[in-house]
């Protein structure tokens, strides 16, 4: 009607104000809300993605700056190398000058879906793919072992303890811990081991954990993907794993958002 309701300056809020809210209830941001949401501005298939880089309009009503949100272009089975190269760039990662690299990508991507993984959903876990495939990932820590024991006895609820041992560069890191359950136990060693080197690691707290079975045909034999959804003070992230055996999965998800949290910190350290 052409009356104006709110300035562009506090329109461009529009998107915090809802994640502030979301934060303040301790509920989980809605990925399909509209305007706000992370699905909001997304695309996938490459087509689509190719016409988005020609020319926005084609697709989208407003730009989603104008709400503070952003545009979000999704790699999946259906992504081509137009997905590829948007991501790329959204994602900081350098794909250089090989013009195969992209399909290369592609073909890896499609591989691991076939397996279970899901990178709609896990973009986290996809940026340190991209970064693998072209020879720029340099891990944080490394994995040496870890062992976690679960008891449960009549009167107790379950009880959960992890011990784990990392790498940082030429030092190793032996820590234990307990937490409410497998993953937290696991989750609290690595922060105790972490924390010295990158204290900026307890900025980082779990959002949401979701297990979905792949193929329940196999019964208690099925393949699990576990997704973690983690944010800090600026960002929200997912990662993913998949594994027969559903320990091994979250700790897949779990590494990989602690080292996309810390390739963040290094990336804002270098600004």
């Amino acid at each position: 009607m052409n009356r104006e309701c709110i300035s562009s300056e506090n329109l461009e809020k529009l998107r915090n104000l809802s994640r502030f809210i979301s934060e303040t209830a301790n509920a989980p941001p809605v990925n399909s809300r509209a305007f706000v949401g992370k699905s909001a501005f997304a695309h996938k298939g490459g087509v689509h993605v190719s016409a988005i880089m020609k020319n926005p309009k084609a697709y989208e009503h407003i730009s989603p700056e104008l709400v503070g949100n952003k545009r979000r272009v999704i790699v999946s089975e259906q992504s081509g190398k137009s997905n590829i190269k948007y991501k790329a760039k959204e994602l900081g990662v350098d794909l250089g000058k090989d013009a195969n690299i992209g399909h290369q990508i592609v073909t890896s991507i499609k591989d691991l879906e076939d397996d279970g993984f899901e990178f709609d959903a896990a973009e986290g876990s996809l940026k340190l793919i991209m970064e693998k495939l072209t020879n720029q990932f340099v891990p944080h820590f490394e994995l040496e072992s870890f062992r976690v024991v679960i008891e449960k006895d009549k009167e107790r609820p379950c009880y959960s303890h992890a011990m784990i041992k990392i790498r940082v560069g030429n030092k190793t890191e032996i820590t234990s811990a307990e937490g409410d359950g497998p993953v937290s136990a696991l989750d609290n060693a690595l922060r105790k081991a972490l924390t010295t080197m990158f204290p900026k690691i307890n900025d980082m707290h779990l959002v949401d954990f979701k297990v979905r079975v792949i193929d329940g045909r196999d019964g208690t034999n099925a393949k699990v993907r576990v997704l973690i959804e983690s944010r800090d003070e600026n960002n929200i992230f997912s990662t993913i794993g998949v594994s027969e055996d559903i320990i091994e999965a979250s700790w897949q998800a779990l590494a990989d958002s602690f080292q996309y949290k810390l390739s963040l910190d290094n990336k804002n350290k270098d600004k």
